[in-house]
């Protein structure tokens, strides 16, 4: 990985970036994931960077739903377990959730590395290699499930998902959480809990908060994420101007 001085004014998003790299030449990472962090990663810059209230909420809220669910699982693709394979483990340990590998680009190798990377961080009995379920609805390799793992959960965190599984998902009447930068994407609006944070902020975050002890309203949760984006826009526009 390309040494990054810590002094650069981008080293944070910089390393995350060489991390998704690394990932590609490991077999971990798609390609085309690195398109979708690009993505995530312009809406992180709306955000100013950081984790926002709204989003500390949620992430509240998101492990109230863990710790309370009968059968958790954290479902991982390359992307995640690239840039979080530790504090995945870590937090699956927390809520004594299942982890479960789904790809959309699925190979046999790149299912097999993936399992391998989070159990050098101390993963145990990582669900997906072997499928024996398929989630209604999906025609595609990522329909494949495990039926100890996603198929039976009545909890499922999704980060870093597409719009149709997370759907797919709702529909079979499971409590979608999920980790997605963009809170206009059709995952942020499907779930039932939306983190819009980067997920290294989020599950790091994760690993030490409290669950949220009263309800949690995700259309409301978003709205104010939004709010957030628009009132800081607004301010780096008049800022723009004055220097004018």
């Amino acid at each position: 990985m390309t040494e990054i001085p810590k002094t650069h004014p981008r080293y944070e998003s910089l390393r995350v970036r060489e991390l998704l790299v690394e990932g590609v030449e490991y077999g971990i990472t798609s390609k085309a994931g690195l398109i979708a962090h690009g993505r995530g990663e312009a809406f992180d810059y709306l955000i100013g960077e950081k984790t926002i209230e709204p989003a500390r909420l949620a992430e509240r809220a998101a492990l109230a739903a863990l710790f309370s669910a009968r059968n958790p699982v954290i479902s991982v693709n390359g992307n995640v377990v690239a840039l979080v394979p530790e504090e995945t483990v870590k937090l699956a340990e927390r809520s004594d959730a299942k982890i479960e590998v789904n790809l959309f680009h699925r190979t046999e190798e790149r299912m097999h590395r993936i399992s391998s990377r989070l159990e050098e961080y101390g993963g145990e009995n990582i669900l997906g290699l072997q499928p024996d379920a398929e989630i209604p609805g999906l025609d595609h390799a990522r329909g494949l499930c495990s039926e100890e793992g996603i198929y039976s959960s009545d909890v499922v965190l999704v980060p870093l998902e597409d719009g149709d599984r997370a759907q797919a998902l709702s529909k079979m009447g499971k409590t979608v959480v999920t980790v997605d930068l963009n809170p206009l994407s059709r995952t942020s609006r499907t779930a039932d809990i939306t983190i819009v944070d980067n997920i290294t902020r989020a599950f790091s975050n994760m690993r030490e908060l409290e669950p949220l002890g009263g309800s949690f309203d995700n259309d409301k949760n978003l709205s104010k994420v939004l709010d957030f984006m628009s009132n800081r826009l607004s301010e780096l526009s008049e800022k723009g101007l004055q220097k004018r």
